[in-house]
């Protein structure tokens, strides 16, 4: 008896560990969960690495607009999302969702509108839930880009109807704080107004690869480049340009609160005299408390 005991002892072991090997994988190898399909069962991670990124398309989309996926949805749930980031005047088509639409603004100063609706101003923090089947379009302001997570449920395999383009006098038709309609065609930018005459070029890179391509990269929101920009104007004593960054960095969601602060952390770092200068040219740009 003690021999068998023995023998079924020793059968048994290789079966325990063979039953125990699988879950001990799946605990130390973090690469095949990236790869393999999302389990129902377990908490799936995906690294910012492996999610896609495309630009939108010219059908559904005017103007320069980037989408990172966040998230697929995955049976029996319904949700997809991802967040997307509007050059200034680009936006979407118009559009319904047949369960909806969750829409969280992350950075810059954007619009949406409903079908027949007025246009309403969304910024950093804003939350806006379109209702089923309902009519809209959503994008950046005309000046200042703008980035927002959208969420959305599937029906029938279906999370959005594209329908017309937005055309540019009903993006600018309804704009908001009382700027004035788009013109049919561009107006010139801030850079080509200032210096575009004599420095063309220079305007040209400022628009094209400053604020076309730096300002948009994804690693810091247009809120942090704002403020790092605004700190080293400051640090370096340059009030004429301090004063449309300041401007800009409202839009881009800095409060006038957090700029105020900034110029006096910045007073024992940079300097009295180029705190002092800040504060006279907040005392000019910024509104009244």
């Amino acid at each position: 008896m003690k021999l068998i005991a023995v023998a079924l002892a020793a059968a048994l072991v290789p079966l325990s560990a063979a039953a125990q090997a699988p879950a001990a994988n799946a605990m130390t190898s973090p690469a095949t969960s990236s790869t393999a399909a999302p389990s129902p069962t377990v908490v799936n991670l995906t690294h910012r690495e492996d999610r896609s990124s495309f630009d939108g398309s010219p059908d559904n989309f005017t103007g320069q607009v980037r989408v990172d996926t966040l998230l697929k949805a995955q049976a029996p749930a319904r949700a997809s999302g991802g967040s997307v980031r509007f050059q200034p005047g680009a936006r979407t088509a118009w559009h319904t969702h047949p369960l909806g639409q969750t829409l969280i603004v992350t950075a810059g100063v954007g619009r949406v509108q409903f079908w027949g609706g007025p246009m309403r101003e969304m910024r950093p923090g804003d939350v806006v839930w379109i209702p089923p089947g309902v009519k809209h379009w959503h994008g950046a302001a005309p000046k200042t880009s703008m980035t927002h997570i959208a969420i959305a449920e599937e029906q029938d395999g279906k999370s959005v109807a594209w329908l017309e383009k937005v055309s540019d006098a009903q993006y600018g038709g309804g704009a908001a704080q009382g700027q004035a309609p788009a013109a049919g065609a561009a107006r010139p930018s801030v850079a080509q107004q200032s210096f575009g005459d004599i420095a063309p070029g220079l305007a040209q890179l400022t628009d094209d690869v400053l604020f076309g391509d730096v300002w948009l990269r994804p690693g810091l929101s247009a809120r942090d480049r704002s403020l790092v920009t605004v700190s080293a104007l400051i640090a370096m004593n340059r009030p004429d340009q301090l004063r449309g960054h300041l401007a800009r960095a409202l839009d881009n969601g800095v409060t006038r609160e957090e700029l105020i602060e900034s110029i006096t952390h910045l007073a024992f770092y940079a300097g009295w005299p180029s705190a002092v200068t800040a504060a006279g040219v907040a005392k000019e740009t910024l509104p009244a408390k």
